[in-house]
């Protein structure tokens, strides 16, 4: 892995590896709308390097707008998002807006005849979930969702390439560690809005359920139990800066995951998320981001079997196929890069997680 400007920043935080090129040059034209989140930078730089043509943009905030077209000078600025949904040219939507109002944004895509690709949280609430599904039912479209933990991060794949090769047996059990850094003083307002970020679980909890899912191969949970807090920043009262949740899934393998807003400002990274993975015949840890004290930025996996145990830098290994898969999908109208029902339910454990969280934590800080 390149070591980018901006590791120490994980609201702009952006991969580089290699992506394979899957189309020609206006094979694929992709527009992008409301850019509230910087991660909307990742998704268009994937897309871009699996060979996507990038057309339109549009954000009602002109210094947001200026920033992205001084990034991507090929795109041209619109006036109103009316114009990218009309556009015959632009087959799929990218955004990363304001998370409760992502899937209203992704219903006027879907209902416009695009795909639509949004940023992790999909969802801030189970109604919108509900919505979303029976528009994707009723247009066919697509609601593709930016799970960047694992979808771009190389040692995260190749957690996932060794599971599935059989390495270490069938999955018992995923731990997932998310530490983020807070930067209080350049988010935006509604970061601490939680009618607007849907709480910890929902926001950033969405990438662990994600893989949880993945590795285990659950097709759904119940949840043991969740809970979420602000436990050190009392001046902005609405933000949960802790959370943790443990779940089983339907084939019986155990998850427990904590998130919080606690990286030490003396990391070299914005934070050091690990994932470590029980099996029948061997665990994996996934040192995804971070090495400490050892090498910034990393991406690491720690492997151990009845017959060995290796340390194995995924970095520039695999690249990240998800962007050529997804681009594929849209075209040929399959699931390859994921499935809208994993997309989905990823998403609906998270907030349901939230919700018992809601119920069983005090709002204010301990």
């Amino acid at each position: 892995m390149s070591n980018p400007a901006n590791i120490k920043d994980g609201a702009n935080y952006s991969p580089e590896g290699r992506v394979k090129k899957v189309v020609k040059d206006g094979q694929f034209v992709f527009s992008v709308a409301y850019i509230d989140h910087g991660h909307i930078y990742a998704q268009t730089s994937g897309l871009l390097l699996a060979g996507a043509s990038l057309k339109y943009v549009y954000d009602p905030d002109t210094k947001r707008l200026n920033d992205f077209c001084a990034k991507f000078p090929q795109v041209q600025a619109v006036s109103s998002f009316e114009q990218i949904l009309q556009d015959s040219d632009t087959r799929l939507v990218a955004s990363a807006a304001i998370p409760n109002l992502r899937a209203d944004i992704g219903i006027q895509v879907m209902r416009a005849g695009k795909d639509y690709f949004t940023d992790k949280s999909p969802f801030t609430a189970l109604e919108q979930l509900a919505r979303v599904r029976h528009v994707v039912k009723e247009t066919q479209q697509k609601y593709l969702v930016y799970y960047a933990e694992r979808l771009h991060n190389e040692a995260a794949l190749e957690a996932g390439e060794l599971i599935k090769a059989g390495v270490i047996g069938r999955v018992l059990q995923v731990i997932s560690l998310a530490p983020h850094r807070l930067a209080k003083a350049n988010r935006p307002d509604w970061f601490f809005q939680k009618q607007a970020y849907g709480g910890i679980l929902t926001d950033i909890a969405s990438h662990q359920v994600e893989q949880f899912l993945f590795y285990t191969g659950a097709q759904d949970a119940s949840i043991n139990f969740a809970s979420a807090r602000n436990l050190n920043n009392p001046d902005k009262p609405e933000l949960e800066d802790f959370g943790e949740a443990s779940m089983t899934g339907d084939n019986g393998a155990s998850f427990y995951t904590r998130v919080d807003w606690f990286t030490p400002n003396g990391q070299a990274t914005w934070g050091d998320g690990r994932t470590f993975i029980m099996g029948t015949k061997g665990t994996i840890e996934c040192r995804k981001y971070n090495d400490i004290a050892r090498q910034a930025p990393a991406s690491k996996l720690f492997l151990t079997t009845s017959e060995t145990e290796q340390e194995i830098d995924c970095s520039n290994k695999s690249g990240f196929p998800f962007f050529g898969e997804l681009i594929l999908d849209c075209l040929n109208r399959t699931d390859k890069a994921m499935t809208q029902a994993h997309i989905f339910k990823a998403a609906e454990l998270s907030m349901q997680a939230q919700a018992m969280a809601d119920l069983n934590t005090t709002p204010h800080v301990l």
